[in-house]
């Protein structure tokens, strides 16, 4: 129930506040379709500005969220994030080389979004392809280590066409930061398909995230195919990643953030961090995109720098609770 609430509150707060602030009662009775004092202006505002963003912003918050949760169970590694085997990598030298290249750089199904998706899902699947290349059935540490590799090198290539080619560096890093400024209906219904799929295969494979944790050899003695089920997890939560990324850009710390929080919350079994994780990450970035929106308005800030600057924080507190456990 609190993540239900989380996200409606989310929600009607991302519709109703903005440069023209709209009563949320009758903002709440256009979306129920009843008939509302509210002008045919800010009708058009909820229904084709801020309502598509605030979707998307719950989409997109979702599907990193559960794949952070996803990620940190399969590898068991509290410090897992979503583009840790190189979907960020991928997607950034994908969209470098599309806007060099003078393609059209917008919220379509071409250009930088299909760049993006393909570009995080190849990166993926090349560090897949080294972590297994060993022979043998793929350890969470070379898999780690092989997203560590092929990210630095698809970074590294990345770097050098964007030295070689400097009037596109503000049109990258734009994108980079990540933002839901240009958010459209498209872009939601570009993103809802993969999204759906990668959340219901996550949230089928809970439990079996909770035999995981016991350990690989254990769990396989308890009758888990460990190679399917980390390979079903890795594919879901990149497949779902890779969408978020190609319509948002890069954000980052909201697979960090929001999982540990549920845990702290709620217990640490999947069975309950990764249905939370989908509501309160959707709830999470809708609130950080509003704050983008409003804190410097009218300019609007990077929702990339709102996620980090509440995200690197939290990211060292998780990290000394980490080292304190082992210890």
């Amino acid at each position: 129930m609190a993540g239900v609430v989380a996200v409606v509150v989310a929600a009607v707060a991302g519709i109703v506040i903005g440069p023209v602030t709209i009563p949320p009662f009758a903002a709440l009775g256009h979306l129920l379709g009843r008939s509302t004092g509210l002008s045919p202006t800010e009708i058009a505002i909820i229904d084709e500005i801020r309502l598509p963003r605030v979707v998307l912003g719950l989409l997109v918050g979702g599907t990193l969220a559960i794949s952070g949760a996803s990620y940190q169970g399969v590898f068991r590694n509290p410090l897992a994030d979503p583009y840790l085997l190189g979907a960020a990598a991928g997607a950034g030298l994908a969209v470098t080389l599309v806007f060099v290249g003078g393609v059209d750089g917008g919220s379509t199904v071409g250009g930088a979004p299909l760049a993006a998706f393909l570009g995080a899902l190849g990166a993926v699947g090349l560090t897949y392809a080294l972590g297994v290349s060993g022979g043998g059935r793929p350890s969470t540490a070379s898999l780690i280590l092989a997203g560590v590799a092929v990210g630095s090198f698809l970074t590294a290539i990345q770097t050098y066409v964007q030295q070689r080619n400097q009037d596109t560096i503000r049109q990258v890093y734009s994108w980079i930061l990540g933002r839901l400024s240009t958010a459209g209906w498209n872009d939601v219904l570009l993103l809802l398909p993969y999204a759906a799929v990668s959340w219901i295969v996550l949230l089928t494979q809970r439990r079996v995230l909770d035999v995981l944790a016991v350990g690989d050899d254990e769990a396989a003695t308890l009758g888990i195919n460990v190679r399917r089920t980390r390979l079903v997890v890795i594919v879901a939560a990149s497949l779902g990643t890779a969408a978020a990324v190609s319509v948002s850009g890069l954000i980052g710390f909201v697979g960090i953030i929001v999982p540990h929080a549920v845990r702290l919350l709620a217990g640490r079994s999947h069975r309950v961090v990764l249905p939370l994780s989908l509501l309160f990450g959707a709830a999470f970035l809708c609130a950080a995109d509003l704050l983008a929106r409003t804190v410097a308005a009218p300019d609007e800030i990077p929702i990339g720098v709102i996620t980090a600057f509440f995200g690197a924080p939290f990211f060292v507190l998780v990290l000394r609770h980490s080292r304190r456990d082992t210890s």
